[in-house]
């Protein structure tokens, strides 16, 4: 089973919508934040071949873990994932296309077992054989809403169990490259429910007083102040909580 393994895909969809070249520095950055709580949430040591704009490819070698296993790691990046949304949508000010839209976003998770190689491009390790297409072409069915847990029959030729009370099963196939494959899905919409929402903390203004004003004109335009005052990468002098804020390079 040397060249057999998991392939474990995370994707975002609605990213081409979300993708609005008027707030290309915010979308990215935002996207790039979700990517990030993707790879924090993996629990079942996979290991990342690439990061695809709006997916993550994740693989493990040998044999498959539990399918119970598999759903504990969905579950968390989907609740991880949302739960970053949730708090973005309560904290944020900024009413640009990008942030405002950001909550509508959603994710799919694609995972199939199969028999591919990896090999090294300098620094890059990547993937190669025919199950690697066969994940990727998954990600394009015509599954209703993109909120949902794929798991072929390569992986669990039975039915999955219902690891949810609300957890439903529905059979489907895709015709690939490699001809048609047979595959099971489960809406994940219900795992939001579950998030416990934040609560804001509720100001009495009525009971406060105003001790003092300040005021300042600055001459330039309304849009470029605000984005100035509020700019991702000062983040760490706004957002409570936020310590420092790094670019990768990589």
């Amino acid at each position: 089973m040397k060249n057999q393994g998991l392939l474990f895909i995370p994707d975002i969809s609605g990213f081409s919508q979300f993708l609005d070249e008027t707030e290309i520095d915010h979308s990215r950055l935002i996207i790039q934040e979700l990517l990030e709580i993707l790879i924090n949430a993996n629990r079942l040591g996979l290991e990342i071949s690439e990061i695809e704009g709006d997916a993550i490819l994740f693989y493990k070698f040998g044999s498959p873990p539990e399918l119970k296993e598999i759903y504990r790691q969905v579950e968390l990046m989907f609740m991880e994932f949302h739960r970053s949304l949730l708090a973005y949508e309560h904290r944020r000010y900024c009413q640009c296309k990008a942030c405002v839209s950001a909550i509508k976003l959603t994710l799919k998770v694609i995972t199939h077992y199969g028999e591919f190689a990896d090999y090294n491009v300098k620094n890059f390790k990547k993937l190669i054989g025919r199950d690697i297409i066969v994940a990727h072409q998954l990600l394009k069915n015509d599954i209703p809403l993109h909120e949902y847990w794929l798991v072929t029959q390569n992986l669990t030729p039975e039915a999955p169990l219902n690891f949810a009370g609300w957890m439903k099963w529905n059979t489907s196939s895709k015709r690939t490259d490699a001809g048609e494959i047979s595959f099971q899905y489960a809406q994940l919409t219900q795992l939001k429910n579950e998030i416990i929402p934040l609560s804001g903390s509720q100001i009495d203004v009525e009971r406060m007083s105003k001790m003092f004003s300040v005021k300042r004109e600055y001459p330039t335009d309304i849009i470029t102040l605000f984005h100035a005052s509020g700019d991702f990468k000062y983040r760490h002098r706004w957002q409570e909580g936020v310590k420092s804020v790094e670019e990768l390079t990589h």
